[in-house]
């Protein structure tokens, strides 16, 4: 397996220190690259750093409560799938998956150059689409934290635990199936 991919971890402790602007490019060069049904391509982010802090704000503004220990990073992020296909203005019931493809290469990307990130569900969806005005045709997914990997000491009790605690998974018998639903696949 993939050092990068085992080594991941969805961090609550960042530096606060300046993500530079290349590898911010990086990144979001790394989602570009994505696969996606028909190529559409269908990701999209709006990010601030704390070099801007009204735009970093705005982000910041749409976290809930218990997500503020992001406001430590650097880099508040927000990906956005669009939900129309360019090529027939139809509907594309993929747009999440393929959004949710290219934020993992950017989470890959973020650890080859020694970045975390920590992607959040926990955010107002309708105060982000009413501040960063976006149409009927772009949904809001998930919130980004991006930074510098910080000192877990920093962070209250409950989250520390958190940090500190090992990573599980759930093994591969109760997620891949061998032909049908249900029976475990043999590796």
């Amino acid at each position: 397996m993939n050092d990068l991919i085992a080594g991941r971890r969805s961090s609550l402790s960042f530096s606060g220190r300046k993500v530079e602007r290349e590898k911010l490019a990086s990144l979001f060069e790394a989602a570009r690259w994505a696969p996606s049904c028909y190529n559409e391509q269908p990701w999209r982010y709006v990010m601030a750093t704390k070099d801007e802090p009204e735009a970093f704000e705005r982000l910041a503004g749409c976290l809930v409560e218990g997500n503020s220990w992001a406001k430590s990073a650097n880099v508040l992020a927000l990906s956005v799938a669009k939900l129309t296909f360019d090529h027939n203005g139809r509907p594309n019931s993929y747009a999440w998956h393929d959004l949710g493809a290219a934020s993992e290469n950017m989470f890959v990307q973020a650890m080859d150059l020694g970045l975390h990130m920590h992607q959040m569900a926990g955010f107002d969806r309708d105060r982000a689409r009413a501040e960063l005005g976006l149409d009927v045709n772009h949904d809001p997914v998930a919130m980004i934290a991006i930074g510098y990997p910080g000192d877990p000491a920093a962070l209250e009790e409950k989250l520390r635990a958190r940090e500190k605690a090992p990573r599980q998974r759930i093994p591969l018998e109760r997620f891949v199936f061998d032909g049908v639903w249900g029976r475990p696949a043999r590796f």
